[in-house]
C-alpha cells in the first residue's frame, strides 16, 4: 500500500476517533470539559479537540492526492477510497450535528441522498469496467461542507460575534452544490445506467 493510500486509511481511522471525542458522555463519566468564552459566544474544549481531529483528517484529503498526482501513485483502491473516506467523515460529522440539534436535518438528507445516488451510479459503471473519478464539482462539494462543519465546531465563530448566520448560509450551499454534483455524476453515467443487455 503506498503512501496515498494509507493517508486515506489514516482518515478513516480518524472518524471513529473524532466521533468518540464529540460523543463521549463526559459529564456521567464526572468530567467537566472546560469551556471558553469569546465575546457571547461559548465555545468548549471538546470542539477544540474535535476541530483539530477533524483539520488534521480533513489535510490528510489534500495531501493523499496531491502525492499521488506528483508522484503517479493513483490507484484504483484510491479512487474508490478517497471520496469514500470523505463521504464517512462528512456524513459522520453532520449526524452528530443532527443528534444535538444544531444544524436542521433537511440540507443533511439532501447530502446523504446525493452521495447515496453518486454511489450507485459509480457501482453500476464498475460494473462495466470504468472506474469514476471525482469530478471538480464534487471536490468543490467537500471543500464546502469541509469548511462547514468547522465553522459549525467553532459555534460560527468570528460570524456569531456580529450575529451573521455565515454557518448556515455555508450548509445550505454546501446542500446545492452537493445536489447539482449529484445530477453532473448521473449525466456523465447515464448511458451506462440506462444501458440495455
Amino acid at each position: 500500500m503506498n503512501l496515498p493510500n494509507r493517508l486515506t486509511v489514516f482518515r478513516i481511522v480518524l472518524v471513529p476517533v473524532v466521533m468518540l471525542v464529540y460523543l463521549f458522555p463526559y459529564s456521567q463519566a464526572g468530567l467537566n470539559p472546560r469551556v471558553f468564552v469569546i465575546g457571547n459566544v461559548q465555545l468548549s474544549s471538546v470542539n477544540v479537540v474535535c476541530l483539530i481531529i477533524y483539520l488534521v483528517a480533513a489535510y490528510t484529503d489534500h495531501l493523499d492526492g496531491s502525492i499521488a498526482r506528483k508522484r503517479n501513485l493513483q490507484t484504483t483502491f484510491g479512487k474508490f477510497a478517497d471520496p469514500l473516506a470523505d463521504k464517512m467523515l462528512t456524513t459522520t460529522m453532520f449526524l452528530m450535528f443532527v443528534s444535538r440539534g444544531l444544524i436542521p436535518v433537511v440540507p443533511v438528507i439532501i447530502m446523504v441522498c446525493r452521495d447515496l445516488m453518486v454511489d450507485g451510479c459509480r457501482m453500476i459503471a464498475a460494473g462495466n469496467g470504468k472506474v469514476v473519478s471525482a469530478q471538480m464539482l464534487g471536490k468543490v462539494k467537500t471543500v464546502l461542507q469541509m469548511a462547514t462543519i468547522a465553522f459549525i465546531l467553532l459555534n460560527n465563530l468570528p460570524f456569531e460575534l456580529w450575529q451573521l448566520p455565515f454557518t448556515e448560509i455555508l450548509l445550505w450551499l454546501s446542500a446545492f452544490v452537493s445536489l447539482a454534483s449529484g445530477m453532473s455524476y448521473f449525466n456523465q453515467l447515464k448511458a451506462d445506467i440506462f444501458e440495455s443487455k
